[in-house]
């Protein structure tokens, strides 16, 4: 199994230092940045002459800097990838250029059904600065609504479902299997949002769903979740929605809500996202490793 020439991460991987290292050893020549590059070309100046380039989710890398760095083969993305159009990277022009781009997926979503609970337990009872209603309340029989039925959609489901919530979800493409197995209903968009007292989004990045009239529809007294890593609406919308009473924003990270709602008292979002577990963070390693010795082995 040959070596990549140089590697280069050009932000923070976010992976455990020790598995910053074991990465190295899979490089003659290795440099990892410990800051967030600001622009295009302080990226293709890190990169260089690097065959392989590694970055998180926080950077882009674009057409600009696949033209400018001609000798990269490999791109590794320390973070979840689920199509093209969500990444981070300009994968579809990468692959004309024969660079092969991986990415992660099914990594920490035990933390993010860990953080929804936890979250709605505190507000139905009142653990925390608020309170939803006028008395505590149970899990048992709320309404909620998932808007996604991907891997994080469908373990929310379960987990509210051994919780004795009633879900029903919405997502582009039914699951009859899941249906099947939870006594699930599957409704559109604009029935879930009528029936529903909480709604949960689990979208891929960049796929904005909700919007003023989605807001309007689903009414007040509400709650609303996002453990997407981006807003899963509209940020206006969502702050005028906020204006009316009884309605509560989540989201495990303040990337997931918009920095204009931020500091509401009725927004809670916390500071890192809740998949990033230091269990995740080893199965995310071992899974990008996977991938880059895939890649050795076979190129």
């Amino acid at each position: 199994m040959e070596k990549f020439k140089k590697m280069v991460a050009i932000e923070p991987t976010k992976l455990l230092p020790e598995w910053d290292e074991k990465l190295k050893d899979l490089a003659e020549e290795t440099f990892f940045y410990e800051d967030i590059p600001t622009d295009a070309a302080t990226i293709i100046d890190r990169i260089g002459d690097a065959d392989c380039v590694m970055l998180s989710f926080t950077s882009f890398i674009d057409k600009e800097v696949l033209d400018a760095c001609p000798n990269i083969r490999y791109i590794g993305i320390c973070a979840s990838l689920y199509a093209p159009e969500n990444a981070n990277v300009d994968i579809l022009h990468a692959e004309k250029k024969g660079i092969v781009v991986t990415g992660v997926r099914d990594y920490g979503d035990e933390g993010v059904k860990e953080y929804a609970i936890s979250e709605l337990v505190r507000l139905l009872q009142g653990r925390g600065p608020a309170m939803w209603k006028d008395e505590p309340m149970e899990l048992t029989d709320v309404k909620v609504g998932i808007v996604g039925m991907g891997t994080v959609g469908s373990l929310l489901a379960k987990t509210m479902k051994f919780f004795g919530m009633n879900v029903n979800y919405y997502s582009r493409t039914r699951k009859p299997e899941i249906e099947k197995e939870l006594n699930m209903t599957y409704l559109s968009l604009d029935e879930l949002l009528g029936k529903v007292d909480i709604l949960i989004t689990c979208l891929n990045k960049n796929v904005v769903l909700l919007d003023e009239v989605a807001f309007n529809q689903f009414g007040n007294g509400k709650i609303l979740m996002n453990v997407s890593i981006a807003p899963s609406h509209e940020v206006p919308a969502l702050k005028k929605w906020l204006s009316e009473p009884g309605n509560y924003a989540f989201s495990d990270t303040e990337a997931g809500l918009g920095e204009e709602v931020i500091g509401l008292p009725n927004v809670f979002a916390g500071k890192t996202n809740a998949g990033l577990t230091s269990m995740a963070k080893v199965r995310l390693a071992q899974k990008v490793i996977a991938n880059i010795k895939e890649f050795q082995a076979n190129h």
